[in-house]
């Protein structure tokens, strides 16, 4: 039996993470010298407050290889399957990594899915589906590396202030794009964010994101898709209506982005996340 491990940044729905008893690693948020563990004590309602209160941007940090090694060896008679987040914006998967030298008797394979959000957590859901239907883990994996492959990202933030200071994006960039306060389009580009067109109002760049995908994938292509958003929820609402009337859509998720992801993208970030369905 596979047993599948991710980590907080999936933005998967608790629902949908009992029903296929998955273990998540949390994430942790630090406020100054308070420390949370994402999901478990700390939600979206208390981010957003601290933020308000506190006046400072928090930081994020990835799980320790001591939280894997523990979930590995209460699962070493199973084969472990761990999917992270992006290794380009994060040391989680490092983590995972370091822990099997820890496990050594643990049979696990740690999957980069060198993306972010709801698009790791289709990874993560497909592969759970897949492992229920009893598909054995090089077909898993196989199954994982096309839509890493295949997959494409966009987002548009409110402003770049806060990628710029978590230094995700350049600093000239930040500036240029406040000057001219247009809205950046950002994509995911083999794991890493990185600063592309610039669109002059919110609701062209929000069209932008489905204009996208469609150069991608065309009108014809079935896709699942995935719109997240950070306190957006109307303008999500909007993107995810944009994108049924253009694309083909066969399922979509939706929800409101992790706060350990929020801290880079800043309140209003919305996007939008697609794979072609073969």
């Amino acid at each position: 039996m596979i047993k599948i491990v991710a980590d907080s940044t999936c933005n998967l729905s608790d629902e949908i993470v009992q029903q296929y008893d998955l273990r998540i690693a949390p994430i942790a948020i630090q406020f100054g010298q308070e420390s949370y563990e994402e999901g478990i004590d700390i939600d979206h309602d208390t981010f957003y407050r601290k933020i308000e209160e506190l006046g400072i941007i928090p930081t994020s940090s990835q799980p320790s290889p001591a939280w894997f090694a523990k979930h590995y060896k209460e699962l070493q008679s199973e084969t472990v399957l761990v999917i992270t987040v992006t290794r380009k914006h994060s040391g989680t998967f490092e983590s995972a990594i370091m822990a099997k030298s820890m496990v050594p008797e643990a049979d696990v394979e740690v999957f980069d899915s060198s993306c972010i959000s709801l698009g790791t957590g289709w990874m993560v859901l497909e592969a759970a589906r897949m492992v229920e239907a009893g598909a054995a883990l090089p077909e898993v994996l196989r199954h994982l590396e096309a839509i890493r492959t295949k997959s494409r990202l966009f987002l548009t933030p409110l402003t770049l202030k806060y990628l710029q200071m978590s230094g995700r994006v350049g600093r000239l960039q930040s500036a240029i794009a406040s000057m001219l306060k247009v809205k950046p389009i950002i994509y995911l580009e083999e794991g890493a964010l990185e600063a592309g067109e610039n669109v002059r109002t919110r609701s062209k760049a929000l069209a932008r994101l489905v204009d996208l995908l469609d150069y991608h994938f065309g009108q014809d292509q079935p896709l699942n898709l995935a719109v997240i958003h950070a306190r957006a929820e109307a303008d999500a609402e909007w993107l995810l209506n944009k994108a049924k009337e253009v694309l083909n859509i066969r399922e979509f998720l939706m929800d409101e982005l992790v706060p350990s992801l929020t801290v880079h993208g800043g309140p209003g970030v919305i996007g939008i996340f697609g794979y072609p369905i073969e």
